[in-house]
């Protein structure tokens, strides 16, 4: 799957039915991160379960905002650059496992870097592979400590 430049946050959750409508909570971690902010309009794209779901779904198939009410897109040239780069070599801890298994941590402004083979909780020294403007993706070097 093709990541887009423009990813702000990546997190998985549930779809919750009220009376009218149907929700998709934000994790606070996203908002204390500083990924997304309370009353922004953000674009959505939703993502089928990997393992298959109850719906009819293809996992190709996704759900976005209109154009109208869509967060403004601002030229990559105004967007702060990547507080990594490639290369560079950290020590992080692993805050979450997406739902294709990769451990995702966060360093500064809440910047998303994926780690494959690594579990929540881990503390891991990491290589950066890859970077994009909205997220890194790193390879492990060393396993400092495992959570129990």
């Amino acid at each position: 799957m093709e990541i887009p430049e423009q990813l702000a946050c990546l997190y998985t959750a549930e779809l919750t039915e009220t009376e009218d409508s149907y929700t998709l909570t934000v994790p606070a971690t996203e908002v204390e991160k500083g990924a997304v902010t309370p009353g922004e309009t953000l674009r959505v794209a939703i993502l089928a379960d990997s393992e298959g779901s109850d719906s009819n779904d293809s996992p190709d198939d996704s759900t976005e905002a209109t154009p109208s009410t869509a967060r403004s897109e601002t030229p990559t040239a105004s967007q702060p650059e990547p507080p990594v780069s490639e290369d560079e070599t950290r020590v992080v801890e692993i805050e979450d496992v997406g739902d294709q298994g990769d451990g995702i941590t966060r360093v500064e402004r809440g910047f998303v870097v994926i780690v494959p083979e690594t579990e929540e909780g881990e503390t891991v020294e990491i290589r950066i592979e890859t970077v994009r403007p909205n997220v890194a993706f790193g390879t492990v070097i060393d396993r400092l400590d495992h959570a129990e």
